[in-house]
């Protein structure tokens, strides 16, 4: 034989019927049954669970969680809400305040006056007297 070729076992479907049967029947679970009849490949034997419809054989992945356990769906439609909630506030108060830059502008142009003050400016209360706003 030469070095590095591969042999191809194959079973006869027969065979593969009475593994199976051993292993539903609980006699045996697939780790036996792989020892006993020599079979290499754990894979094999799942294969064979899949073409014979046996599903049932097959481990599953049970996930328990805590009831106030969040689930990571959850948290993203969670977040998503909140993040559409938030950028309505935000267009909202964006609106506001071009609508009181708006009126002030109206304002000083109706009244004549300067309603935007900067910080620190000083006011004349009268003749010759200032006070720092």
């Amino acid at each position: 034989m030469v070095k590095g070729s591969r042999i191809m076992v194959q079973y006869s479907d027969a065979f593969k019927r009475k593994v199976l049967q051993e292993i539903e029947d609980g006699r045996l679970t697939q780790a036996e049954a792989r020892r006993k009849y020599g079979i290499k490949y754990y894979m094999t034997l799942r294969r064979w669970i899949k073409q014979c419809g046996k599903n049932h054989l097959l481990s599953r992945t049970v996930r328990i969680e805590m009831p106030n356990e969040v689930q990571p769906k959850e948290t993203i439609k969670e977040l998503k809400i909140e993040k559409q909630q938030l950028e309505s506030a935000l267009a909202q108060t964006q609106l506001k305040l071009i609508a009181m830059e708006s009126l002030v502008e109206v304002a000083e142009e109706h009244f004549k006056i300067d309603i935007k003050k900067k910080f620190g400016t000083m006011l004349q209360t009268g003749p010759g007297k200032k006070l720092k706003s």
